[in-house]
């Protein structure tokens, strides 16, 4: 499982001193007013014209002497994909970002999740406001300090632009907030691989909904909190935490100490139903109960040789869920199937299969990220039955191999049933569009850069990014954990 955890060197350089409170970055530095001490010496534009050094546009005297031209690296840099020279560094296009902000944390965090909040759907406006939780991954010897981080995230302001126009209303002002995260922080004993948040709706709707996480640790129990306090700390004055509202509310221990990594909220039970697989290959089923009790199926699923690296539940079937492996294979389970065995079963990648998302818009459509950098989409409706006569193996509707490094985490648009995320380990966030099709004329290549595929939307680096998310209030803003903390980012493409 190293793919997903940092070792100590990497953990130690990314960590911030013990005990500081993550703190967010700005939007890089800014540039001061520029004076032209010349702005006096020509009298209309008529009188400016293009001259180089021998009074001659340089384009110009550089047709006539090719020799003598500027040497420019006409060559496409293409992050993730070319390396750069000693003492290069990345700079991202502020043009081509809506909304990009970086915020550190005390430890890197593999896995988070984003929040939906009573702050309204399609929200267009700024300083947008984000709630998520994020489970850390202290260093080697320092497994104590790890902590399960519930945030607001704040102020989160829209790039600046060239207005043309000195004057700044007051909405203006507002806009460029200057960001702020806020964490109250639940002490946990050991790594958290995965972290997942569940929401059930009060009886009475004046009141904030039950916030549940669920945290896959590395120890291989499962840690169920209520954070809804917590949440509510943010927005209450004077509201206090008690250390026991800071303990879990259940520990799931099926697993038996074997660690995982897949771990999964139904979005159809309304009171809360989780599905968790391990390093065995072993998956279990967990409800809640009236109450507030919980009960989980004694007999695990079975069927993978190998680890369950990724479990989905269908948005549409509520005893339906789908499960990814290192065997390479993608299943289809039923819990009402008493022999507990997959409902579906093909192999598609001859590699670890790590993540894997289910389109909420086009519940037939399945992604999935693959070990050697390939993801594809896969139309369930083409996958033959158990014991079918039809033995041809079905064939993704789309396969991409851009990126060169694992795929750490993929997810469908949450309103757009074209669009998919992409995290790899090429430190690269990337965003397609698989309704753009071949043109017979043209080859894979994007603008005569090569193997650029016309899908690709944007590409977005990222140090060491192993999550990303969109928000499913803001359309086309996404959050992505990495080595060094997260990034909220929303770009011109989506």
């Amino acid at each position: 499982m190293g793919k997903r955890v940092a070792d100590a060197a990497d953990a130690e350089q990314t960590a911030l001193k013990q005990g500081e409170r993550p703190q967010a970055l700005g939007n890089g530095d800014e540039l001061g007013d520029f004076e032209d001490e010349f702005e006096d010496e020509y009298e209309s534009e008529d009188e400016i014209f293009e001259a180089g050094v021998d009074g001659r546009p340089d384009a110009e005297r550089e047709a006539e002497d090719p020799k003598d031209a500027m040497d420019v690296d006409q060559q496409t840099f293409i992050v993730g994909r070319n390396k750069l020279g000693a003492g290069e560094t990345l700079a991202p296009d502020p043009s081509t970002y809506d909304m990009l902000h970086n915020l550190t944390s005390t430890w890197p965090c593999l896995s988070f999740d984003i929040l939906r909040d009573d702050l309204g759907d399609d929200r267009k406006t700024y300083p947008a406001t984000i709630y998520a939780v994020a489970g850390t991954q202290a260093q080697a010897g320092r497994e104590k300090e790890n902590e399960l981080m519930v945030m607001k995230l704040s102020g989160l302001s829209r790039m600046e632009r060239d207005q043309g126009d000195d004057s700044e209303d007051e909405d203006d002002d507002e806009e460029n907030a200057d960001p702020i995260l806020e964490s109250k922080a639940i002490p946990l004993s050991s790594t958290t691989n995965r972290i997942r948040a569940h929401q059930t709706p009060q009886p009475d709707s004046s009141k904030p909904p039950t916030t549940l996480t669920a945290t896959m640790t590395e120890s291989g129990q499962v840690l169920i909190h209520d954070v809804t306090p917590h949440l509510s700390s943010f927005d209450i004055p004077g509201t206090h935490i008690t250390t026991n509202q800071s303990k879990p509310i259940s520990t799931l221990r099926m697993h038996r100490a074997t660690e995982g990594y897949a771990l999964g909220w139904s979005p159809l039970w309304p009171q809360g139903k989780l599905v968790t697989g391990d390093n065995n290959g072993n998956i279990y089923v967990t409800s809640r109960h009236e109450g507030g009790s919980w009960a989980t199926d004694s007999r695990p699923f079975t069927g993978h040789e190998s680890s369950v690296e990724e479990l989905q539940w269908s948005p549409s079937e509520n005893s339906v869920f789908s499960s990814a492996s290192s065997d390479g294979t993608v299943k289809v389970w039923d819990t009402r199937s008493k022999s507990h065995r997959p409902g579906l079963s093909v192999q598609v990648s001859n590699v670890d299969v790590n993540v894997m998302s289910w389109s909420h818009q086009t519940t037939h459509l399945l992604a999935t990220g693959a070990d050697d950098g390939g993801w594809a989409v896969w139309d369930l409706r083409t996958w033959p039955k158990p014991n079918s006569t039809n033995s041809i193996k079905p064939s993704p509707i789309a396969n991409f191999k851009f990126h060169k490094e694992q795929i750490t985490s993929i997810e469908w648009h949450p309103t757009n049933n074209s669009t998919v995320a992409v995290a790899a380990g090429d430190n690269t966030v990337t965003q397609w569009d698989i309704s753009v099709e071949f043109d017979d004329e043209e080859s894979k290549d994007t603008g005569g850069v090569q193997d650029v595929p016309p899908q690709l939307l944007f590409v977005h680096y990222m140090e060491d990014v192993k999550e990303c998310h969109w928000h499913p209030q803001i359309p086309g803003c996404v959050m992505a954990s990495g080595g060094a903390g997260f990034g909220v980012f929303k770009t011109i493409s989506v």
